[in-house]
């Protein structure tokens, strides 16, 4: 399918399922891609407090100016949105900011897909991410570059470099982040991913910021304890502490990440990030039971991977099918949002031991010249 200018507006109701930033995320990316204005009321409804965020702002400022957009209503606090996307002419070498701790995988979230796609060969676009790296609310930078990046390169053939320049915790944020994104001329290929296989290895990594080490080394002590009761057997988990240099994070703060590495390749993520509420052992906990979690449906992604992906095989030519846990409302979001911005056709089949079947008949998106 090639993209062609839509000039009415298709509205979107930001209250949805999930009515948070992600309707705007998925909805302006796939707008600006599609070249399909669009309007959401309600924006962030379901949140306290409803309306744009200033990473909210970033973000679709960031997608606006990869397509040379006309935007209103994008400020602070602002409940409605309308975005007129132009062309997007690729290499883009962006910088976005929000001044916040706000997360920087949100902010690629964003413009990921926007950048993806060119009608002749270019050059990679280069983006450099402000704000906070490991923060609750968003998916730390690590499982961005750990799960969802081999993910996309594993999958759809697209090598996405990303470095961490500088780790930014909440509130501080501070973080930066470089990242290479090339471009296809081609659409991307479906994706069958329904055997997992056994779990082969479990790694992972406790670190802080601007804090003790024995807090990093408590986080996967109590990680470690929780996957053993699990039933996890103790060669199979492989776990590290870290304590980063002051010129490697700007602030305090920490968190940790697992990684459930499988015999046919699938890679399901847990994680927690730290809080001064929280004991380091309660992270620890959390992280471990969380992968945990997400090991017992059989799934081949975990509930994390499960909504992001669901951009790409609208996208994508043929069918997808891929096998989940239950369904999360950030991936329900993900396909009225995708049905509704693109014409990809989604089928569930729910199997009463847990596991969700996710079937994709994707556009074949290829770009206009």
């Amino acid at each position: 399918m090639t993209s062609t200018i839509v000039h009415s507006l298709v509205h979107i109701d930001g209250s949805f399922c999930e009515g948070g930033g992600q309707i705007l995320r998925n909805a302006v990316a796939l707008s600006a891609l599609l070249s399909k204005p669009i309007s959401i009321p309600n924006v962030r409804h379901n949140r306290t407090p409803p309306g744009l965020r200033k990473q909210h702002e970033a973000g679709i400022n960031l997608a606006a100016n990869i397509c040379s957009a006309e935007t209103e209503g994008v400020h602070l606090a602002s409940t409605s949105v309308t975005f007129k996307p132009g062309k997007i002419e690729l290499p883009k070498i962006l910088t976005a900011d929000p001044g916040t701790a706000g997360s920087t995988t949100l902010l690629l979230q964003v413009s990921l897909p926007c950048l993806l796609f060119a009608s002749s060969p270019t050059p990679p676009s280069q983006l450099t991410l402000r704000g906070g790296t490991n923060a609750s609310q968003a998916p730390q930078i690590d499982y961005t570059q750990h799960v969802f990046l081999p993910f996309m390169k594993r999958h759809f053939g697209v090598d996405i470099g990303l470095k961490i320049m500088r780790r930014g915790y909440f509130p501080k944020g501070g973080g930066a982040v470089f990242c290479s994104v090339p471009s296809l001329t081609e659409a991307l290929p479906p994706v069958t991913l329904t055997e997992r296989g056994p779990v082969q290895l479990i790694r992972g990594e406790a670190r802080v910021g601007g804090l003790p080490f024995i807090l990093a080394e408590r986080m996967k002590n109590a990680a470690r304890a929780t996957l053993l009761a699990g039933g996890v057997s103790p060669t199979a988990i492989r776990i590290n502490a870290v304590r980063e240099t002051q010129e490697e994070a700007f602030g305090s703060g920490g968190g940790i990440l697992l990684l459930a590495e499988t015999g046919n390749g699938c890679v399901i993520g847990g994680s927690s990030v730290s809080t001064k509420s929280k004991a380091p052992e309660e992270v620890g906990n959390e992280a471990a039971e969380e992968l945990l979690r997400n090991l017992r449906h059989g799934g081949c992604v975990d509930e994390y991977l499960q909504d992001q992906i669901i951009i790409f095989i609208a996208l994508a030519k043929g069918r997808s099918t891929i096998k989940t846990g239950p369904l999360t409302d950030h991936t329900r979001t993900a396909i009225k949002i995708a049905e509704q911005m693109t014409g990809a056709t989604f089928h569930l089949e729910e199997n009463p031991s847990g596991f969700i079947i996710i079937s994709c008949d994707g556009i074949g998106y290829t770009p206009s010249l």
